[in-house]
């Protein structure tokens, strides 16, 4: 039996012919909807300057998510920690750790959460992209300011968010849980993966190597149903595959009638073939191999479907399915 708990990340698509507020206003039922369903926890990822996701703050959705629920962990997916200074994520965390007690995460992450280079300037005062010792400074300097500086009672938990081999040694020398991108790169994966549990170092905060895993998962009915749902994030993604960053997320209407060139079908169908999209079966399946495959501890799940509906049923879908396959 697979006794591991599911959970949500929000990537706050902005749909064509419709506005950020939109969206940002879905984010409270979503959250409560989780919750309903039982989902673990709920993660805010950091996005600047794009037509297709809202610049939402993760420390803001994160407040405003912890105030309209009850139980579900919230946090960020990752805060992206080049952009900030250390001690202010220490006191927003803390702060929100404080307020609500044993529901709050701290997942920070690396990159600047743009394509724009003006945008990561301006994020950076100006700086250019911060080096491997600088992001290191960096995760450390949180952590010692959440313990030596706020303080101000219980603490959020910090993971580190990891795409790559450099960052899962970093997760392993801190001693830090891991939230492995396989919904990003995941052919990276099983590299990230060594890297973190070889080179594992316990620490206050993580005893032992523990892993959480992010997979795409788009599920519905039918299987077909599940690939027209999928459908306008696989022409941002083919925007992506030709340098084009700025693409805003279509309609189904639009994706449907996308033309997709034969080697961007080839690509979107081998990174779909390592994520999970089809009918409920499908997806269980997928998710189960997945976590067996990587021994991980926990899985979470971005549906990157813009209509709030379509979304939570994917998930519902999943959590009902998931808790029947995996029942002793």
């Amino acid at each position: 039996m697979l006794d591991i708990p599911l959970s949500a990340l929000e990537v706050a698509m902005v749909q064509t012919g419709t506005r950020a507020v939109d969206t940002l206003r879905d984010t409270t039922a979503f959250a409560q909807g989780l919750e309903n369903l039982g989902y673990h926890r709920l993660w805010y990822a950091e996005h600047h300057h794009s037509p297709a996701i809202g610049a939402f703050p993760p420390v803001v959705l994160t407040a405003h998510a912890a105030a309209s629920t009850a139980s579900i962990r919230l946090g960020s997916g990752g805060v992206l920690a080049p952009n900030h200074a250390p001690l202010a994520l220490a006191e927003q965390f803390g702060t929100l750790a404080a307020l609500h007690e044993d529901r709050i995460d701290l997942g920070i992450g690396r990159g600047p959460g743009t394509f724009d280079d003006a945008t990561a300037r301006a994020l950076r005062r100006g700086a250019g992209p911060a080096t491997d010792a600088e992001y290191r400074d960096d995760v450390a300097a949180i952590l010692s300011f959440l313990v030596d500086e706020v303080a101000l009672g219980p603490l959020p938990e910090p993971w580190l968010l990891a795409s790559s081999p450099a960052g899962a040694a970093l997760a392993a020398e801190l001693g830090l849980p891991i939230a492995v991108a396989h919904h990003i790169r995941p052919d990276n994966t099983a590299a990230v993966l060594e890297r973190y549990r070889s080179a594992f170092s316990p620490s206050r905060w993580c005893e032992r190597p523990r892993v959480l895993l992010c997979v795409e998962a788009v599920c519905a009915e039918t299987e077909e149903e599940a690939v027209r749902r999928a459908g306008p994030m696989n022409v941002v993604k083919a925007g992506l595959l030709k340098g084009e960053s700025q693409m805003p997320f279509p309609t189904r209407e639009q994706a449907a009638g996308h033309p997709f060139t034969e080697q961007e079908r080839h690509a979107l169908a081998g990174f779909r073939a390592q994520q999970a999209v089809g009918a409920p079966e499908t997806v269980v399946k997928r998710l189960a191999h997945l976590a067996t495959e990587t021994g991980a501890d926990e899985l979470m799940l971005a549906t990157p479907v813009y209509d709030l509906g379509d979304r939570i049923a994917s998930y519902a879908l999943i959590a009902k399915h998931w808790e029947a396959a995996t029942a002793p």
